[in-house]
């Protein structure tokens, strides 16, 4: 195929809207200095997951896609097959309550009975054996160039996001190339994770092209998340856990790290990345960008 003109460009299909009232909130304070402030903070919900007739799990998020994270986490925790037919997600907004209804009865009892406390922000969990499944994935080959890492990052770092409105909070992104397709948000980045998860199911998106990023660690948690969505590239702005790379090796998922202006760093599959982007012709962050957005999300780097 062809480089994608910006005529011919993917359009992002879903992002953030940092103006809607639900995601954040005004709150008067002090300063370091003293001086009274207003600030926004950034708004969590419980939202109490349902498979059929039995209680998951209760999740505090954003809340303002329950139905796609819903369904991810389903998938991301093994109770929900790739193939299973989802018969109807319904969501009650007065009652914050989502119920997922599906065709084949599952094994989620046997799940819950084997609850395991993961390393993700907001105390996320995974059920089940965490490798099930793991040791057999086959991702697809795939490339990665730099010329279009560099400009993704760059079209990612310049969207409006509910980070640069109100902070406490983390970001993914669906991407192919250098374009983003789907940026998701939320209070834990295995909430952001599952929202795309869910997303992709739904809309029947293949996964064997795509990038994922991630603005949160690059953890075990992240690495098996991934594979288990198919996706062959993982990037992050932040840095790795040991296990998190070993994961990656063992699976041939490309792992690429600490990605801020110029400066990235691969620690698995790094056959993947064709380096054909001049250095001398790509910017460094924009300092000014993350100055003039951060005043009052420096509180909210979510771990």
């Amino acid at each position: 195929m062809d480089e994608t003109t910006a005529a011919s460009a993917p359009a992002l299909r879903v992002q953030p809207d940092p103006a809607d009232p639900r995601l954040t909130r005004r709150v008067a304070g002090v300063d370091h200095t003293g001086a009274r402030i207003e600030t926004s903070v950034t708004v969590e919900r419980p939202l109490t997951l349902y498979l059929n007739g039995q209680e998951i799990v209760t999740m505090m998020t954003i809340l303002d896609r329950p139905e796609d994270l819903a369904i991810g986490y389903l998938l991301n925790q093994g109770m929900l097959r790739r193939d299973d037919r989802v018969t109807a997600v319904e969501y009650d907004d007065d009652l914050q309550v989502v119920v997922v209804r599906t065709e084949r009865r599952t094994d989620y009892e046997e799940k819950l009975r084997k609850k395991t406390l993961t390393s993700g922000c907001a105390q996320g969990t995974a059920f089940g054996d965490l490798m099930e499944d793991f040791e057999n994935a086959r991702l697809p080959p795939a490339e990665l160039r730099t010329s279009w890492l560099y400009r993704l990052l760059h079209r990612i770092n310049t969207l409006p996001t509910l980070y640069l409105e109100a902070g406490a909070i983390h970001g993914c992104a669906l991407c192919w190339r250098e374009w983003p397709l789907v940026y998701m948000e939320d209070v834990g980045r295995h909430n952001a994770v599952d929202k795309i998860a869910g997303w992709m199911f739904r809309h029947g998106e293949p996964p064997g092209d795509k990038i994922f990023y991630t603005t949160g660690r690059l953890t075990s948690e992240m690495v098996i998340k991934t594979v288990r969505m198919g996706i062959p590239i993982l990037v992050s702005r932040s840095g790795f856990t040991a296990w998190g790379v070993e994961l990656a090796r063992q699976a041939g998922l490309t792992l690429v790290g600490r990605c801020k202006g110029k400066r990235f760093v691969a620690l698995a599959g790094e056959e993947r990345i064709v380096f054909d982007a001049d250095l001398r012709y790509v910017e460094e962050e924009s300092a000014k960008h993350w100055r003039k957005n951060s005043k009052e999300a420096a509180a909210g780097d979510a771990g």
